[in-house]
C-alpha cells in the first residue's frame, strides 16, 4: 500500500512538473504570438493594457469573461473608429493587463480602475460599452462613478441573479491549490476539440466567425494566471450582482440594452428584460434569433444602439 501511494505521489509530481514547464512555454509563446497592440498604463502599480483607435466622441469598450480586447479590435472596433475615439481595455488579470487581487477583482474595483485608466488618457465622460461580464463592470462604473460616464451600452450583460450555481470548472479553477494545478494542466494539455466545443457554445446558434480562434488570441486566456484570475472573478459575480440590483434605479444616464433572444448563456428574460424595467432611462433592443455575441453577428444593431446612446447623451447630432 505504501509503495502504491508513493508511486502515485511521484506520478502526480511528474505530471505536475511537466505541465508546469509546458504551460510556461505555451504562455511565453502566447505573449509572443499575440503581443500588446496598444500601451500599458500604470494605475497605482497595476499595468492595464489599452488600445485606442479613431477620433470623435469617446467610447470605452470592456470585453467579457475569458476574453481580451482583441474580441473587438478584430471585428467591430475598426468600424466604430470611423465615428468615435474607441478606447479598448483588457480587464484586470485578463489579456495583457495585470491583476491586483488574488481573491478576484470586484466589479467595483475593475470599474474604478478602468475609469482611472481612461482619465489618464484624457477621457472624462465617455460612452461605456460592456459585453457580457464587461457589461456588469459597466453597470458598476455607472453606479460608483456616475459623474464619469455619459451613457451606457450593454451587450448580453448579466444584470440580475440567476438560479444555477457555479460550474464545476469554475469551482475547481478558483479553489486554492487545485486551481493552480488544474490551470497548468489545461494550458499544457487542453485538446483543440474541447476549445472548439466551448467556442461553438459561446456563439450558438450562430457559427464561429472565420479565423476568430486565431484572431482573438485565445492562447492569451489559456495562460494559467489568466484562467485563475477569470475564475476568481467569475466565482464572485452573482453575489456582486445581487448586491448591485437594488441600486439600478439610481442610474440615470441614457442606456441602450442590446440582447439576443437566443442567448442561452445570459438569458434575455432573466437579465435584459428585468434591467430595462429597473433603469429609468433605458431602451431595450431584443435581437430575434441572436445568441451571446451580437457584436459579431448583429453589428448594425449594435452600432445603431451606440449612435442612439451618443445622441441621447448630447455627444452626436442627428446628422
Amino acid at each position: 500500500m505504501t509503495l502504491v501511494l508513493s508511486t502515485l505521489v511521484v506520478l502526480v509530481a511528474l505530471v505536475g512538473t511537466g505541465a508546469y514547464l509546458l504551460a510556461m512555454y505555451k504562455s511565453a509563446q502566447a505573449v509572443k504570438n499575440f503581443p500588446i497592440t496598444g500601451q500599458l498604463i500604470d494605475v497605482t502599480g497595476t499595468k492595464i493594457h489599452v488600445a485606442v483607435m479613431g477620433a470623435g466622441a469617446d467610447l470605452v469598450v470592456i470585453h467579457g469573461s475569458s476574453g481580451n480586447l482583441r474580441d473587438f479590435t478584430t471585428s467591430l472596433a475598426p468600424r466604430l473608429a470611423k465615428a468615435y475615439r474607441v478606447i479598448l481595455l483588457d480587464r484586470p488579470g485578463l489579456g495583457h493587463s495585470e491583476g491586483f487581487d488574488a481573491r478576484g477583482e470586484t466589479l467595483r474595483d475593475q470599474a474604478l480602475m478602468l475609469r482611472d485608466v481612461s482619465l489618464q488618457l484624457g477621457v472624462k465622460k465617455p460612452l461605456v460599452l460592456g459585453h457580457s461580464f464587461g457589461g456588469a463592470v459597466a453597470l458598476a462604473w455607472a453606479l460608483h462613478a456616475p459623474k464619469d460616464i455619459s451613457a451606457l451600452i450593454l451587450l448580453s450583460a448579466p444584470s440580475h441573479p440567476w438560479d444555477t450555481g457555479l460550474s464545476a470548472y469554475y469551482k475547481i479553477m478558483s479553489a486554492p491549490f487545485f486551481g493552480n494545478y488544474t490551470s497548468r494542466l489545461v494550458c499544457a494539455f487542453a485538446p483543440e476539440r474541447a476549445i472548439q466545443k466551448n467556442l461553438k457554445e459561446t456563439f450558438s446558434p450562430q457559427t464561429i466567425p472565420e479565423d476568430y480562434r486565431d484572431k482573438i488570441g485565445l492562447e492569451l486566456y489559456l495562460q494559467p494566471k489568466v484562467m485563475l484570475a477569470n475564475a476568481r472573478q467569475r466565482r464572485n459575480l452573482k453575489k456582486q450582482i445581487r448586491e448591485m440590483t437594488p441600486h439600478y434605479p439610481k442610474i440615470s444616464v441614457p442606456t441602450e440594452i442590446v440582447h439576443g433572444t437566443s442567448d442561452h448563456i445570459v438569458p434575455l428574460e432573466i437579465h435584459a428584460k428585468l434591467l430595462a424595467k429597473d433603469l429609468p432611462n433605458s431602451n431595450l433592443t431584443a435581437l430575434t434569433g441572436i445568441g451571446h455575441m451580437p457584436h459579431h453577428w448583429s453589428q448594425e444593431a449594435v452600432c445603431e444602439a451606440i449612435d442612439n446612446a451618443a445622441k441621447r447623451a448630447g455627444l452626436r447630432s442627428d446628422q
